[in-house]
Formats: structure tokens, C-alpha cells, sequence
């Protein structure tokens, strides 16, 4: 793809609403922008939001989650890229469900949910699925905030595992940044140099993700 005054659509979470960064420009989504040439880069990442609906949702914009959000994305881009699924594994109640649902109610159901909707609006054309980081404590089936998340579900890999599965059946291209990151923040020079707190990347962190995202985007 070439991304030279291309329009992307990025739908995630606090990492790439730009949290860690020193400002916003700062952020992936803004240094891809600049590195790649892109004519607009459109964030719609929001902080705490999951790609689930939870079972209670409230008004409180952290369960504005990515099936309710992606219908106010702008479907002339270009491409799409979803980065989420760490906020369903740390504090996310919605239940992992079973490959055969299909609505935003468990993860699966919202997996395919918000795949097939997105192949539906942007037919032809890139749609990049990128799995989390690796974050402490995420062989937790209680996730990072046991007391806000009372159900025990499952480890941060079995949601980057839905997402891989899910992803296959609708043949989108997946950028598996779980397995393939270089962020690791079990080791503690990994940590102070690629994160500001075991989860969002500090600007160092955030320019490697806009290189590997857009040379992902490049590649297709």
C-alpha cells in the first residue's frame, strides 16, 4: 500500500489515543503521519475502551467500545487499523463466549462483529488487525485490576488468540505485536526504555510502534 497522502482510520484504546507520549503529536498515530507522508491520520482511540460491550455500560465514555465506535469512523480512508483487546484482558466483564457469536456481547461475538463490519465498509481495501503488547502481570485470568474486574476470564494471550483466530476467518492481515514487539516489560530495561508504566509506550516505544505499523501498512 502506498501511504503517501493516504487517509487511515486507527480504532484502539489509550495507546493509540497517544498515552504515554510526551504530547499527542507524539504518539504513534501522529508520528506515522509525519514518517509515512499520510494525508490525515484519524484517531479514534479513546482510553479504557474495549473491543466488547460490557455487561452493564454506562454513559461513561470508557464503554463507547470499538463495535459502537466504528460507525463514526470516516469510510472514505483509505485503510483501517484496530489495536485493541489488552482493556477487554485487564478490566473488561464481558464473557470470552464461543467462535459461533456473532454479537458485540462476549469477545468473540465482538471479534467477528466488528471484522465483518469493517470488510463490509471498507470493501477493498486494507483492514490491519494488530494484537496487544505485552503488559505485567497478564497470565492473570483476573486481569490487572482484580477489583474491578470480579469475573476470571482469561490470560492476556488467549484474547491476542481470538483475534488471531478471528482475524483468519475473514482473511484480514494481522500485525502480531504480542509475539513480535520487542516490548517486554518483564525485563526492567525493556521497561524503563520502551514503557512509562508496563503498558503505554514512552515516545521512544511510540515511534517504534509508528515504524512497524506503517511498515506493516507499506507491505500490503
Amino acid at each position: 500500500m502506498n501511504l503517501k497522502n493516504a487517509t487511515v482510520n486507527f480504532l484502539g484504546d489509550s495507546i493509540t489515543e497517544g498515552l504515554g507520549a510526551s504530547d499527542h503529536a507524539n504518539g504513534y498515530v501522529g508520528r506515522l503521519e509525519k514518517m509515512f507522508g499520510l494525508k490525515k491520520a484519524n484517531n479514534y482511540g479513546k482510553s479504557g475502551t474495549r473491543i466488547a460491550r460490557q455487561r452493564v455500560v454506562t454513559k461513561a465514555s470508557t464503554d463507547e467500545d470499538f463495535c459502537m465506535r466504528l460507525e463514526q469512523m470516516d469510510e472514505s480512508a483509505d485503510a483501517v487499523v484496530v489495536f485493541g483487546g489488552t482493556n477487554d484482558y485487564g478490566h473488561g466483564e464481558a464473557p470470552l463466549g464461543v467462535p459461533t457469536d456473532r454479537t458485540p456481547d462476549t469477545f468473540y461475538g465482538a471479534c467477528h462483529y466488528l471484522m465483518n463490519e469493517l470488510l463490509t465498509r471498507y470493501a477493498g481495501k486494507p483492514v490491519v488487525i494488530v494484537t496487544p503488547l505485552h503488559r505485567v502481570f497478564e497470565d492473570s485470568p483476573t486481569g490487572d485490576q482484580a477489583l474491578t474486574k470480579p469475573l476470571s476470564v482469561a490470560t492476556l494471550k488467549t484474547y491476542r488468540d481470538i483475534l488471531v483466530e478471528v482475524a483468519e476467518v475473514y482473511a484480514l492481515p494481522v500485525l502480531d505485536l504480542y509475539s513480535e514487539s520487542g516490548f517486554y516489560p518483564e525485563n526492567s530495561v525493556n521497561l524503563r526504555k520502551m514503557t512509562v508504566d508496563s503498558l503505554h509506550p514512552t515516545d521512544f516505544g511510540h515511534e517504534w510502534l509508528a515504524r512497524r505499523i506503517g511498515h506493516f501498512l507499506e507491505e500490503l
